[in-house]
């Protein structure tokens, strides 16, 4: 959910590393909204995605690039976690303002009561146990759904953040999972979303998702990426890159990259994630200082220097949080009612992105992605 695999870049996320044993101690109450009782378990899935959102007309940016056209600049907002009912109510009705689509991705067990917790078993991991809560009550599950039934009719999009939230230091972690693992824990994802469509009225299927993002942006890929592969699952967005990079197709996985950017307070670089930020900015303290700038501030820049570069998309990665007294919610969302209505902007999910590079001539998306990636100055 939040910070970055240390193990990529050795010597440069050394101090996030301290972190991940705080991250484990306030993730559990975060993302958790509001909702009604059924069963989590049991229930035939569905053989067929019936849960897409009504068709509508294609946006004019749908489309190839005309000779000579430059690529709109896409941003991708994506929220890991997306259980808050508070956030979900803010985000939707300020994407509906500024035209945008985003993307929740969604933790599996957001879809449990409390009561229904031992429903979940994490790789090597006892029954019922999860380094984040569980849904909370009946009627907050059932609040969860309505607010994910309203972003699947908007158009948003709903990814999978898994389940257990098993980081470094909640061993055996996501790190450390075999291809088996990553399948056991795809598959429960799966039925808890089946589950809920089954039972509690959830207008989404496990065959809609199609990706997402792993817990503190871990994992070993040789064993995660055979197991979404697997789950017929397309997009990946965990891995960091050194600056704002296209999109790579990794064994049948197309790598929606993290940025690792200059953040203007800090004179350094920094993966350009809510989490890290605070922590790189604040050492992860929760009090009432005031990032929201600083956050602004370094999302402009990479943006800038996307649009003005390789116009390669942008991922904005978030939380529905509120730390250091909302700081970053509120960057997320000012960033979001201002770049989402600048000319040859568009902010769009990743299934919106994947489409539209399917509808590309491979040589013309190969001019950009020669380019080299995008880096705040």
């Amino acid at each position: 959910m939040f910070a970055s695999r240390m193990v990529r870049r050795p010597g440069t996320w050394l101090t996030v590393a301290v972190a991940l044993v705080l991250a484990v101690v306030l993730i559990v109450h975060l993302d958790r909204g509001q909702p009604e009782p059924g069963s989590a378990a049991g229930g035939a899935p569905p053989t067929t995605s019936a849960t897409a959102p009504p068709a509508v007309q294609a946006p004019e940016w749908m489309r190839p690039l005309r000779p000579g056209e430059k690529p709109p600049q896409f941003v991708l907002f994506s929220f890991d976690g997306a259980g808050s009912h508070e956030h979900w109510s803010r985000y939707l009705a300020l994407a509906e303002s500024v035209h945008a689509h985003f993307s929740g991705l969604l933790s599996g067990i957001y879809l449990l009561t409390d009561e229904q917790r031992a429903h979940y078993t994490g790789p090597g991991h006892r029954p019922g146990t999860a380094s984040i809560g569980f849904g909370g009550s009946a009627a907050e599950v059932a609040t969860r759904v309505r607010d994910l039934n309203a972003a699947v009719a908007a158009g948003h999009q709903i990814g999978t953040h898994y389940n257990g939230h098993f980081c470094t230091g909640a061993e055996p972690s996501v790190g450390r999972w075999t291809t088996p693992g990553w399948t056991g824990e795809i598959g429960q994802f799966s039925r808890f979303v089946d589950d809920a469509h089954a039972h509690l009225g959830l207008h989404l299927s496990a065959k809609d998702v199609t990706g997402g993002r792993t817990p503190c942006l871990e994992g070993n890929w040789a064993q995660a990426f055979p197991a979404m592969r697997a789950a017929g699952y397309t997009f990946d967005s965990s891995q960091p890159s050194d600056g704002v990079k296209w999109p790579t197709r990794l064994d049948g996985i197309w790598e929606f990259w993290m940025p690792y950017v200059k953040v203007p307070a800090l004179h350094k670089k920094v993966i350009m994630m809510d989490y890290n930020l605070w922590y790189q900015l604040g050492h992860a303290k929760n009090d009432t200082g005031q990032y929201t700038q600083a956050t602004l501030e370094t999302y402009r820049g990479a943006y800038r220097a996307a649009f003005d570069g390789n116009r390669a998309p942008l991922v904005i990665g978030n939380h529905f949080n509120d730390w250091a007294g909302g700081a970053f919610s509120r960057a997320a969302e000012g960033f979001m009612g201002e770049v989402c209505t600048k000319p040859e902007t568009v902010c769009a999910t990743y299934a919106e992105v994947t489409e539209w590079m399917s509808l590309q001539d491979p040589a013309v998306l190969d001019r950009f992605r020669a380019m080299p990636p995008a880096q705040v100055g």
